[in-house]
């Protein structure tokens, strides 16, 4: 059994728990044991489970597995601590708010021997692994992709690290890309922000990523991928999955940590998210250079 706690109570937290509580029957999530959650806060139990000290995490021989679920900020820290002690990690995405803090860290997981992951539940999801279905096998020309959502809250970084599940859908669909150009607008008064993206395939073909953040926006993606033979202006329709993508997630990490998931998945998977990280850092660094210059 690997005994975890889980570090931040927010609604990723609460779901950790609930699915540590009840694992999908008969996977390798049965292996976890959730010991206890840390918070700033001081909490009454959580589902049955006690508040502990991070001291009490980071010494007990009976917690082996951390899972990170504070706001952004404060990924890389917590990150560290646990992988200094020796603990595997799960964090949700980003597991960094730069490309070089994420290679360290992964160098340490590797020169601690433990396990590093982060999560990515949009790729879990019904209507994405449908879309990947439709895709497969078409050949790009253009592609749009416009997100929005309500303010951005503290602690969640620059768009394009808070909003790197889209831009890992770029990256699943369509393999690496480059960056050719970044901006930035912002209304801090207004709690408005819009970072627009302007990225190429391998191939060559033009795909724009926007983040778009105001009071009253609705949370929704917009999609407008055409390809030589069609065009797909609409994830499509997919059947609820009777396992949910958080529990998916666990059960893949608990596979990881009892050594069942192939090398060649788990290099794939690192050089993945490694590169959706350093494309974050390019938008971020073109995006900031843009707004500087006009002001």
């Amino acid at each position: 059994m690997f005994g975890s706690v889980v570090v931040g109570i927010g609604t990723a937290g609460l779901v950790r728990i609930r699915d540590m509580l009840a694992p999908l029957p008969s996977s390798a999530a049965e292996k976890l044991s959730v010991k206890g959650f840390i918070s700033r806060r001081i909490l009454e139990e959580q589902q049955g489970v006690k508040q502990i000290t991070v001291e009490d995490a980071l010494s007990r021989d009976d917690i082996k597995v951390a899972f990170v679920c504070t706001e952004n900020a404060a990924h890389e820290e917590n990150i560290r601590m646990f992988l200094e002690a020796g603990k595997h990690v799960c964090v949700e995405y980003p597991m960094a708010m730069t490309h070089k803090t994420a290679v360290d860290l992964w160098d340490l997981a590797q020169e601690k021997g433990v396990v590093l992951h982060e999560e990515h539940i949009e790729l879990l999801t019904a209507d994405f692994k449908q879309l990947k279905k439709d895709v497969a096998g078409k050949r790009l020309e253009e592609g749009f992709l416009h997100f929005t959502g309500g303010p951005l809250k503290p602690g969640f970084g620059f768009p394009a690290f808070s909003g790197i599940a889209r831009l890992t859908w770029l990256v699943d669909l369509f393999g690496e890309l480059s960056v050719t150009a970044a901006s930035m607008e912002e209304d801090k008064e207004n709690k408005y922000m819009k970072m627009t993206a302007q990225l190429i395939t391998k191939e060559q073909k033009p795909l724009t990523w926007i983040e778009e953040w105001a009071p009253g926006l609705p949370r929704a993606k917009d999609i407008n991928f055409r390809f030589d033979s069609c065009t797909i202006t609409q994830l499509p329709p997919a059947t609820r999955e009777p396992v949910g993508i958080f529990m998916q997630d666990l059960v893949l990490f608990s596979q990881k940590l009892l050594g069942q998931v192939p090398r060649d998945q788990l290099h794939a998977e690192r050089r993945r998210v490694l590169h959706c990280l350093e494309l974050a850092d390019r938008i971020q660094q073109l995006s900031l250079k843009g707004s500087a210059q006009d002001a």
